[in-house]
């Protein structure tokens, strides 16, 4: 969802064109038609309404307003809805023609560190946070600022939970058309990009076939507790082979809870579950490795936000590994902008 070419024009458009972005209705066409995100916050939310009834809600960039919908439906006294995209001004429309009120839904456009509610406190705060590689854009910072400035004690989160998981997997074809074409284009040699283009992660979508290791979950957060620091992070993982086979790329994808409510919901983004437009977040590796079952990788992920764009990612992947074939150790790094 991010243009780097227009985002790094100037120092405005790198601060600024995340919000541009969002203004854009295809990406909320996008999001809306995603049915395991859009569904999963309805339910969580309609089956949970007497947790909303009568409560005072707060959506964290509400975009088209759907959350706050879902939210009033379900019995809240009153809904805030918080957005710097101009989507809001459409969103406020939208509201309207579905016999909203503005005591029921109010929609205040600003961003969330600077606009001032109307209320003191608020009893739930909902919102659609997530990014590609679950923190790419960096919008739990500003869920985070809204929890620690407006949410009453023992109030709740929707969604509460995030785990991010890393597995690898065989993707021979795929790095050979995205790696391998450099090396010879249209008779020129230009093996030069491969470098830069293995340091960008791809977001695709990748058939759980493709999995050659378990899974490891690297990273948990609790949105009730986590603090801002917490999001930069050097986390060590160990993932074991299923099979013989090769390793192109390791993947990384993130399940998201709702366990605040009386009827938990959860989704996940991994490849063995159904699409989102989350899809997989793929980190080619300079050699491939050759595994055998039963066969280990360890190492070491690091994260955090970058220093010129804090909503790019810079993000860090060591790994070792000593099989019966072949040894390797290596460092990778990436950057997602």
């Amino acid at each position: 969802m991010s243009d780097a070419a227009v985002a790094k024009t100037n120092d405005k458009s790198a601060r600024d064109y995340y919000f541009d972005s969002y203004a854009h209705y295809g990406i909320h066409e996008e999001m809306l038609k995603d049915e395991v995100r859009t569904k999963s916050y309805r339910d969580a939310i309609m089956l949970n309404s007497h947790l909303f009834k009568d409560k005072v809600v707060l959506d964290v960039g509400c975009g088209t307003g759907i959350l706050c919908m879902f939210a009033s439906r379900a019995g809240a006294k009153r809904v805030i809805g918080v957005d710097m995209s101009d989507i809001i001004d459409h969103a406020k429309i939208v509201v309207r023609d579905n016999g909203f009120t503005e005591d029921q839904i109010l929609l205040l456009k600003g961003k969330m560190e600077e606009v001032e509610l109307p209320v003191q406190h608020v009893d739930i705060i909902i919102s659609e946070w997530m990014g590609y590689c679950l923190l790419y854009e960096s919008m739990l910072n500003t869920v985070l600022v809204a929890r620690d400035k407006y949410l009453a004690p023992g109030g709740l989160i929707f969604p509460d939970k995030a785990t991010m998981h890393i597995a690898g997997i065989e993707d021979a074809q795929y790095k050979q058309e995205k790696i391998g074409f450099w090396d010879n284009v249209y008779g020129f040699n230009m093996r030069h990009f491969q470098g830069v283009v293995l340091r960008e992660p791809l977001v695709d979508t990748v058939e759980g076939s493709a999995l050659v290791t378990n899974d490891c979950i690297f990273r948990s957060i609790d949105i009730a507790t986590v603090q801002i620091s917490d999001l930069a992070f050097h986390v060590p993982f160990e993932i074991t082979a299923l099979r013989n086979d090769y390793i192109h790329a390791m993947i990384v994808w993130f399940d998201i809870d709702f366990s605040a409510g009386t009827k938990p919901v959860s989704f996940s983004t991994g490849p063995a579950a159904y699409y989102t437009h989350w899809k997989q977040t793929v980190f080619y590796l300079h050699d491939h490795l050759a595994v055998n079952q039963g066969e280990t990788i360890t190492g070491d992920f690091t994260l955090g936000p970058n220093k010129d764009n804090a909503r790019d990612l810079d993000l860090t992947l060591h790994f070792k590994f000593e099989g019966k074939d072949m040894q390797l150790e290596k460092t990778h790094q990436y950057r997602m902008a």
